[in-house]
């Protein structure tokens, strides 16, 4: 599975922003997708995942209310639907597939995309 993430860009707080992950492989379908985002001088974080069907999500606890995940699977595709957007979310944020339903470090995911910046200014 080879993934690409775009749709970063700078926002002032309280904005939206959607970004999106393009994969191509035809394992994507029943891959479990995540988000992760790394900001400057920190580790990489866990974001949320959303299961191959798209029916079973979990998030961390900093962005439940704030983003959702979705895919389209006919568009071979994932999404992070960002609301509230707040200066700490500025961040490098990345997709990743292929790994197992719950987990949650980076190291549990095989194929990554390489990131796109999201730039929230208070």
């Amino acid at each position: 599975v080879q993934l690409q993430a775009s749709g970063g860009g700078m926002v002032q707080a309280g904005d939206s922003l959607r970004l999106s992950c393009a994969a191509s492989g035809h394992t994507f379908r029943s891959s479990l997708v995540a988000w992760f985002r790394q900001a400057p001088g920190k580790e990489r974080e866990f974001v949320g995942a959303i299961n191959g069907s798209g029916v079973r999500k979990y998030y961390a606890d900093s962005v439940v209310g704030r983003f959702t995940i979705s895919r389209d699977n006919v568009k071979n595709a994932a999404y992070l639907q960002m609301n509230g957007l707040k200066s700490e979310d500025t961040a490098v944020y990345y997709c990743a597939a292929n790994g197992r339903w719950g987990a949650r470090h980076p190291d549990g995911f095989a194929y990554w995309g390489q990131g796109t910046q999201v730039t929230v200014s208070s």
